[in-house]
């Protein structure tokens, strides 16, 4: 049986997943150009994931500390509008996103890595952290994923949410086609 398919917290109420970047929807290093430039990897499982989460009624938004071109291009890719980048403090860039949606805290999932991300964890209705990230922001995570962050971790953060929603099951199926004879 899958870890997520036992986890406690209530994943239904959730309208809106929010995503830090570096060390979760990459895998937290930094590539540099000779020019100068900044470059992340992406993993498209985890794009995948996000895909299905719009597609059973959850929002997405991104919040990262730094500012790069590739998570504008990202976030445009998967169809995410609500992207703050260049966020000094996240609690305040967290309240100004659900602001925009009507959405409260307690139905917002939030994905971060590190202690930054504190804050957030401590007033989201569910928190996310991957393997790597410090003991005290996994003390207050209600899931802590296996894979590691830009290796699938948001994949699996969404796959508990939808098991929650009760809509994985359905989605997979849409790939198996029609039952064989």
């Amino acid at each position: 049986m899958e870890r997520y398919l036992t986890i406690s917290p209530d994943t239904r109420r959730i309208r809106i997943a929010v995503f830090d970047i570096d060390g979760v929807l990459t895998d937290g290093r930094l590539y540099y150009s000779e020019a100068g430039d900044t470059m992340k990897a992406f993993d498209v499982r985890d794009g995948m994931g996000m895909k299905l989460l719009q597609e059973a009624g959850v929002e997405l938004g991104i919040i990262t500390s730094r500012r790069a071109p590739s998570v504008r291009l990202r976030a445009e890719d998967l169809g995410i509008s609500r992207v703050q980048q260049g966020v000094a403090d996240k609690r305040t860039a967290f309240d100004e996103l659900l602001a925009g949606t009507g959405i409260n805290a307690d139905e917002a999932a939030f994905m971060g890595d590190d202690l930054v991300d504190l804050p957030v964890f401590r007033c989201c209705g569910f928190a996310a952290t991957v393997p790597a990230a410090p003991v005290l922001l996994k003390r207050h995570a209600d899931y802590v994923t296996r894979a590691a962050g830009g290796r699938g971790a948001v994949r699996e953060f969404c796959e508990v949410l939808l098991h929650g929603r009760g809509t994985l099951a359905a989605q997979a199926r849409r790939f198996l086609g029609p039952a064989p004879r």
